[in-house]
């Protein structure tokens, strides 16, 4: 049997070093596998009601990585709002300096930073950095090879490495301080959205990346010009020229992960480029924005999620088709069954349909 539940209040909600809170006297080794407690990876544990979400997978990650170690590409990208970014068993991707080197652990994912990162964009010197983010250096001159962190008024946290580093963000996380227990609000330092765009596009699935890609892109929290401009800026690096690739390929108009992932599974099976949500105004005057379409043809894919089969809803998606009939466009439909299972004759029916309208491969 279990022992009882015990929490003490120090751990109340918190991620910690199961060895740490032995040593202290806090919890005995029968009681850390209590009903209070998950155990998340070797000898890191957490309180039961955390959510099991990435942003859990991240802090266990970080209490066996070196102080200050910047979450990056996926995981920083879920920081920064993108849920579909990373689950709570998925890896964690971390960046660490080019001199710092870290234990291999299961399901975390070590980057090295560049060993001249101020030639590629990814960090700036501190006297441009300050004056073109409002954030001032370390005093105390942060050491070669490592990551430290200042505190702006609103209680922000930045990456410097030498230099400060313009592409680190941070938030209030309670990561358990060194040697393992809470000593104040922690930080989840992430990589800055566009940096951790860049990285996604770079070390993930294509297909993944661009649905992510696009989600930062219609959260407003990238533009196509910050995508530009982390590109050009990381242009010499190894896969430089995916990420523009990538970039090319975003659209901030899908309104799911599923739809950017099956317009860029059309663009690779060598399909004309989609437009998401393209406004087609039907003969009553209403204006409709299918998944996805290829004007010049007037062809168009609606996907359907598991939410239409509500009968009100499947109610609205036949009059939004007899709609888009009548305009004189056809239309196709595409269920989850399809994509995943029947995407091959998916394809040659769309084919078909484009060059029933005009198109020539």
């Amino acid at each position: 049997m279990p022992p009882h539940p015990h929490r003490p209040p120090e751990l109340a909600w918190q991620v910690f070093r199961g060895s740490d809170v032995v040593r202290r006297g806090l919890l005995t080794r029968h009681q850390l596998r209590g009903a209070s407690w998950i155990r998340l990876r070797q000898d890191v544990y957490a309180d039961a009601r955390l959510d099991r979400d990435h942003a859990l997978a991240c802090r266990a990650a970080l209490l066996r990585l070196p102080p200050g170690t910047l979450l990056a590409g996926p995981s920083a990208a879920y920081l920064h709002g993108v849920e579909h970014a990373a689950g709570f068993r998925d890896d964690v991707h971390v960046l660490l300096p080019a001199t710092v080197r870290a234990d291999a652990q299961p399901g975390v994912r070590v980057h090295q930073a560049p060993s001249l990162p101020e030639r590629i964009g990814l960090v700036i010197p501190a006297a441009t950095a300050a004056c073109s983010a409002g954030i001032t250096s370390d005093r105390d001159g942060p050491a070669i090879g490592r990551w430290s962190t200042t505190s702006g008024q609103d209680g922000s946290a930045t990456g410097l490495n030498r230099a400060v580093t313009a592409t680190a963000t941070a938030d209030r996380a309670a990561v358990g301080g060194e040697p393992g227990l809470p000593s104040g609000p922690g930080r989840l330092l992430r990589t800055e959205p566009a940096v951790c765009a860049w990285e996604t596009a770079v070390w993930s699935d294509p297909v993944r990346a661009v649905g992510i890609v696009d989600t930062l892109l219609r959260m407003g929290t990238v533009s196509r010009t910050d995508l530009a401009g982390v590109a050009d800026r990381n242009a010499g690096r190894p896969g430089g020229r995916r990420a523009r690739w990538v970039f090319g390929l975003a659209d901030p108009g899908a309104q799911s992960p599923s739809e950017s992932h099956l317009r860029v599974r059309l663009v690779l099976a060598g399909l004309p480029r989609p437009v998401a949500q393209h406004p087609v105004r039907g003969p009553s005057g209403l204006v409709l924005h299918p998944a996805l379409a290829w004007p010049e043809f007037r062809v168009a894919v609606e996907h359907d999620g598991q939410w239409h089969v509500d009968p009100d809803q499947l109610h609205r998606d036949r009059q939004r088709l007899d709609q888009l009939v009548a305009a004189g466009w056809l239309v196709l439909h595409v269920t989850g069954r399809r994509l995943h299972r029947e995407f091959p004759a998916l394809v040659r029916e769309i084919r078909a349909a484009l060059v029933a309208r005009g198109w020539r491969p």
